[in-house]
């Protein structure tokens, strides 16, 4: 059974050989500059200064080394950058700032900072429908996006990995927030839903022609769609769950059928924290798989979720508590954690094991290391 047939026995809720493990397939699966750093020479595998995989969040691009020493079944495939837009970071002193092609500004402290925080919000304050209609959007059919995309899924496929295909940019709903500011995006969606609905619907026109486009080229080759869409906090849903039903839940559903009917890949969303009350409405919209399965926010414990659902979702994720096991935990809490979430996600299928989001800067890379063993000696069928 190669990694791919793995994959797909796990998506499609059958027991393979294994568990399949995923490292750094997607910008929600990764692993940061500086942990991959320490870990690589811990390891002895540092030979070179490693590659930026995404820039907001640091996050390496793990090596063909790497993922071959500790049999990594997943590859990312990503479009590339517009033509219209180049990565520009500058300085002001304290700190390094680009703006991304939706014109949001991004910075990070040069002292101290670990990743890009949101500064400026391009349509904050704007008052008028017309003027959210009217913003300059991405050009989602620009064609360097799509350049080397087939040959790249193919590669992939023929060396025997799943297939990863990214998307472009963050979720309808992260989008409103992101676009409007957070204040200015929840006050729309109590006093002002039009306003809010009209920054979520030209986000969806921009994400509908990029999977359109994006699958004609290649959603044969492609096993996985990742989207995402935070919904959660630690211990509550961002937004009720009737404002997500009447107001997101149809958005997703539209870009979903479309991309089920270009596509058999099964649709990955990532959405952190809390949301168990409308699990059953992402499954209805046509979501296959939820990462990153944040087992210790609220009513998202493991036991439950696959009991109620594990028919239904594919878990990518939960394989560890990453809040304060894996960054501060001893090696033995490591693996302890690591056994008891395999014993609860991995029987029947249905799981694809990751950590709960990145991996980040702070976590030692000895515990990296157990976490990785104990995933090896729990993971066979």
């Amino acid at each position: 059974m190669n990694s791919r047939d793995r994959l797909l026995a796990a998506l499609n809720h059958k027991e393979g050989d294994r568990v399949p493990l995923d490292i750094g397939s997607s910008v929600v699966t990764g692993i940061t500059m500086t942990a991959y750093g320490n870990l690589i020479k811990y390891l002895g595998m540092y030979k070179k200064e490693p590659e930026l995989f995404d820039v907001v969040q640091q996050l390496a691009n793990p090596s063909e080394e790497f993922l071959q020493k500790f049999q990594v079944d997943v590859r990312n495939v990503s479009p590339n950058g517009p033509s219209t837009w180049a990565l520009d970071i500058k300085n002001d002193g304290e700190y390094n700032y680009f703006f991304d092609e939706w014109k949001i500004k991004w910075r990070m402290p040069v002292k101290g900072g670990f990743y890009y925080d949101m500064a400026e919000h391009p349509l904050a304050g704007v008052l008028e429908v017309s003027e959210i209609e009217n913003f300059a959007y991405p050009d989602a059919l620009d064609a360097k996006r799509y350049e080397g995309i087939r040959e790249r899924a193919l590669a992939v496929r023929e060396k025997g990995y799943g297939v990863v295909m990214s998307s472009i940019g963050a979720g309808l709903f992260e989008y409103g927030g992101w676009l409007r500011g957070y204040a200015d995006f929840y006050a729309d969606l109590a006093g002002e839903p039009d306003m809010a609905c009209k920054v979520m619907d030209k986000t969806l026109e921009v994400k509908y022609k990029y999977w359109e486009k994006v699958l004609d080229i290649a959603g044969d080759i492609i096993d996985v769609v990742q989207e995402a869409d935070d919904l959660g906090s630690q211990n509550s849903m961002l937004i009720s769950p009737s404002m997500y039903k009447e107001y997101v839940k149809p958005r997703q559903k539209e870009l979903f059928d479309l991309i089920r009917s270009k596509t058999d890949a099964k649709i990955f969303v990532h959405t952190c924290g809390s949301f168990r009350e409308v699990i059953p409405d992402l499954i209805e919209a046509g979501v296959n798989i939820i990462n990153p399965v944040q087992f210790n926010a609220k009513g998202m414990d493991t036991q439950g979720l696959k009991r109620d659902f594990g028919k239904d979702i594919v878990f990518w994720g939960g394989g560890i508590d990453t809040q304060r096991i894996l960054p501060r935990g001893t090696v033995e809490e490591v693996k302890e954690c690591v056994k008891r979430q395999m014993e609860i996600l991995a029987p029947g299928g249905g799981f694809v094991f990751n950590t709960v989001h990145n991996i980040q800067a702070d976590v030692p890379p000895q515990n990296l290391v157990a976490m990785l063993e104990a995933f090896k000696e729990y993971a066979n069928y």
